[in-house]
């Protein structure tokens, strides 16, 4: 620890709560330098969708690399780039009627949503952008601009502006907004809302506490957008490929936003890569107007391809993500039923999950107690009082049972723990 405490910058984080240093992964495990196992049900923050070193996926990748194939390529052609572009069409976007250009806009999903932001902008020639509470977009300023949390908006340093903020659904104790609240202000001059540009909006808030935006909202919000000529952005990059059960989270709403941005387990592996997504008209973008020196990782798009190839062929893997999904709410509904004084409660769609306390120490007390019993887990929320579970689409039944297991017996310990002496 020494090593890390003297030469790392005080802003990392999840190693305070994982005080061990990690050294192998498989599938749903991860293990410490002394070879002790976790499971793991955080799985990279949601960009370990297929588990940790997939082994259909690491025989791509050292394949590739063992070729000397390109690596680094910026935006020039390659043979990797083309494969996954034309797996992507014939996967994914062509069997749900989707007619999106590509971007490789960076390495990381804050890149797709700075380039999403400006892009909206570029085309409109407007300059605001509708974000909802509770939002997480990103850490860099245009990101963090459209980003509900306070402490992670202070450390920007400077303002954050051309933004106006919206209750996502349930927001209003509980309510699901009708949208007359925002056509009121989109069409009264006197209402201080310049037009804006583009909504920014997850099907589920997964750092702001697996908050789920139902269909009917979705759909509500994608009417308002075409009434006032406003672009819609799905920000995807958490709850995309695969988490919900469907590819893409806002499938269910049956809407087809005009931006998507993906990133995290988009390569399969964790490798760093991420896509912006635009209808074909929306592609104005100058020769090298928004550019990036690592837009063009060639192993994140060989396992990428393969991911794709190996679980979105047909219909099993997301009808089996779904029925996981119902087996981990399950669960999570007969733990909450045990703690009713703390307001315990289930969030959440397919495999991003939640146990919401009313108490909100409960859920970090919980996280803690977990990873003393060998099970990984996350707090999300604005006041860390949902325990957040991200386990990979690959666990098995028994694998989830297990870690569901660990987190029941840390639950009562952490409930437990809050009660008056």
């Amino acid at each position: 620890m020494e090593t890390f405490q003297r030469l790392e910058s005080e802003v990392r984080g999840y190693c305070r709560n994982w005080p061990v240093v990690f050294d192998k992964a498989v599938g749903s495990h991860v293990y410490d330098e002394t070879g002790k196992p976790y499971l793991d049900f955080f799985a990279g923050a949601g960009s370990l969708n297929y588990g940790h070193n997939n082994p259909k996926l690491k025989t791509k990748l050292i394949e590739y690399l063992t070729d000397d194939r390109i690596v680094h390529s910026l935006d020039a052609y390659s043979v990797g780039k083309r494969d996954f572009l034309k797996t992507f069409e014939e996967i994914v976007l062509k069997p749900r009627g989707l007619d999106y250009k590509v971007q490789f806009p960076g390495p990381a999903g804050n890149n797709a949503v700075e380039a999403a932001l400006k892009l909206a902008r570029k085309y409109t020639g407007r300059e605001t952008i509708i974000n909802f509470t509770n939002g997480f977009h990103g850490m860099t300023l245009g990101a963090l601009a459209v980003t509900g949390n306070s402490m992670k908006r202070g450390g920007a340093g400077v303002p954050l502006d051309h933004v106006a903020t919206m209750p996502f659904d349930q927001y209003l104790d509980g309510q699901t907004p009708d949208f007359l609240w925002l056509r009121a202000l989109l069409e009264d001059s006197g209402s201080g809302l310049d037009k804006p540009a583009a909504v920014i909006v997850e099907a589920i808030q997964g750092e702001g506490g697996i908050n789920v935006a139902s269909a009917s909202w979705l759909r509500g919000l994608a009417d308002v957008c075409r009434e006032y000529d406003m672009l819609m952005i799905v920000d995807d990059i958490q709850m995309g490929c695969g988490r919900t059960g469907d590819f893409f989270s806002f499938e269910e709403a049956g809407i087809t936003p005009d931006i998507v941005t993906l990133s995290k387990s988009i390569s399969g592996y964790g490798l760093p890569m991420a896509l912006t997504l635009f209808k074909r008209e929306l592609d104005v973008w100058e020769p090298g107007e928004h550019n990036g020196t690592f837009r063009g990782f060639n192993p994140a798009m060989v396992t990428g391809s393969e991911a794709l190839r190996q679980f979105w062929s047909d219909g099993e893997f997301a009808a089996a993500t779904k029925a996981k999904g119902d087996l981990v709410a399950a669960r999570l509904g007969e733990m909450a039923a045990e703690f009713p004084e703390v307001g315990a409660h289930v969030r959440g769609r397919g495999l991003a999950r939640g146990l919401a306390f009313e108490d909100t120490g409960i859920a970090k007390r919980l996280a803690a107690e977990s990873f003393d019993r060998g099970l990984l887990v996350e707090t999300s929320g604005p006041e860390d009082e949902v325990a957040k579970l991200l386990p990979p689409l690959t666990a098995t039944e028994e694998e989830l049972t297990a870690g569901l297991d660990i987190m029941a017996d840390a639950a009562r310990a952490a409930v437990k723990a809050s009660q008056p002496a």
